[in-house]
C-alpha cells in the first residue's frame, strides 16, 4: 500500500484531514496466511489422481515435501493431491497454499479454498497433531479471509460473520498474529456482528505485536501516538513505528515506512527523546520473536483501487511424518 507521508511543512488543519484518510485506508488492511489472489478461478475442486507406486498417504506426503523442498514445485502436486484425499492435513494445506499462489500450478481460488476449508472441517481440537497446529492455524486464517471478501463468479460469497468466528477462534485457540491483526481491524470498524471497539483492537495488536507482527505493531503504534480508541502515549507509539519500521521488508512495507515517517514528523523532541529511552530500555531484554514472511505478497482485488497489500504470513515449515 502507498500511503502519502504527512507533509512535514503542512498545517495542522491538513495533518487532520490527512490522518483521517490514512486511518479510513488502514482499516480496509487484511492479513492473510498464506497470500491470496482472488482471481475468480472456479474450477471447483481438483480431480482424484491414481494411486501409482504410493502405498499410503504418509509415503505420498513424504515424497510431495521433498520434491517441494528440492525445488520441483510441479512435480509434487500429484504426490501431495493423493496425500490430502487421504486426509493428510499438510497436504491439504500445502496445495491451498499453491493455488492461492500460483506455485506450481494455475492459480485458482476456488480450489485453494476447496483445501483449506477440509482442514477447518475437519479439525478437531481434541486430536489436533501438534505439528499440524501452525498448518490448521493458517487455514482457519485464510478461510476467513475468504469468507470476508468473497470470490468472484464463484458460490463462495462474502460473509463477514465466518469470517469473524474464524478469526476469533485462530486468534483465541492458536495465538495466531494474523488473526489477532484481523479481528482487530474488525473490531475498528464494527464489522461481522461486533460493536465498534477501538480498545479491544488495540488489546489484540498489542498481543500480536508482541510476537513481532509488524503490520500490528505499526498500525497499534499509530493508535497509540494519536491517541484514537486510548489516551494519547507518544513516546510508545513512536517506539512500536520504530520498531515495525527498522524490521520493514521491500515495496510491500511501504506503508509502514510511511506512516512512520509521518507520525515521527508530528512527534516533538521530548516524544522522540522519550521514544529512544524505551527502545534502549526494551533491547537490553529478550529479542522479539520474528514472523516468517513469505516472498510472495499479492494484492486482494478488491482493494487495489486503493493501492492496499496483502501482507503474507506462513506457519514454520510443515515436517513430514516419521517413516512406516
Amino acid at each position: 500500500m502507498r500511503v502519502d507521508a504527512c507533509d512535514e511543512a503542512g498545517s495542522r488543519a491538513g495533518w487532520r484531514g490527512r490522518e483521517s484518510a490514512l486511518l479510513a485506508a488502514l482499516l480496509l488492511l487484511v492479513v492473510t496466511a498464506p497470500a491470496l489472489a482472488f482471481d475468480g478461478s472456479t474450477n471447483g475442486p481438483p480431480a482424484k489422481i491414481s494411486p501409482k507406486s504410493y502405498v499410503s498417504a504418509e509415503q505420498a506426503l513424504r515424497a510431495g515435501l521433498d520434491d517441494l523442498n528440492a525445488g520441483n514445485a510441479a512435480s509434487c502436486v500429484d504426490a501431495l493431491t493423493y496425500a490430502a484425499a487421504g486426509g493428510q492435513p499438510v497436504a491439504r494445506w500445502k496445495l491451498g497454499e499453491m493455488y492461492a499462489d500460483g506455485v506450481g500450478v494455475a492459480r485458482d481460488d476456488v480450489k485453494a479454498y476447496y483445501y483449506f476449508n477440509q482442514l477447518v472441517e475437519d479439525y478437531d481440537e481434541d486430536a489436533l497433531d501438534p505439528r499440524n497446529r501452525g498448518a490448521v492455524a493458517s487455514a482457519f486464517v485464510a478461510v476467513g479471509v475468504y469468507s470476508l471478501t468473497g470470490i468472484p463468479n464463484s458460490d463462495i460469497r462474502p460473509d463477514p460473520e465466518r469470517a469473524r468466528e474464524l478469526f476469533q477462534y485462530a486468534a483465541s485457540t492458536f495465538g495466531d498474529p494474523d488473526a489477532e491483526y484481523n479481528l482487530a481491524h474488525m473490531y475498528m470498524v464494527g464489522a461481522g456482528g461486533l460493536a465498534k471497539d477501538k480498545l479491544v483492537a488495540i488489546r489484540w495488536l498489542m498481543l500480536a505485536s508482541g510476537k513481532g507482527h509488524r503490520p500490528s505493531q505499526a498500525l497499534l503504534g499509530h493508535l497509540l501516538f494519536t491517541g484514537d480508541g486510548v489516551l494519547p502515549q507518544r513516546a510508545r507509539g513512536l517506539m512500536w513505528l520504530t520498531i515495525a519500521n527498522n524490521r520493514a521488508e521491500g515495496p510491500k512495507d511501504d506503508w509502514i515506512r510511511d506512516l512512520y515517517r509521518q507520525d515521527l514528523a508530528a512527534a516533538s523532541f521530548p516524544d522522540r527523546e522519550m521514544a529512544t529511552a524505551m527502545l534502549d530500555e526494551r533491547a537490553k531484554g529478550p529479542p522479539l520473536p520474528s514472523v516468517i514472511s513469505r516472498t510472495v505478497v499479492q494484492t486482494l482485488q478488491i482493494l487495489r483501487p486503493l493501492g492496499v497489500p496483502v501482507v503474507a504470513a506462513a506457519p514454520p515449515p510443515p515436517q513430514p511424518p516419521p517413516a512406516q
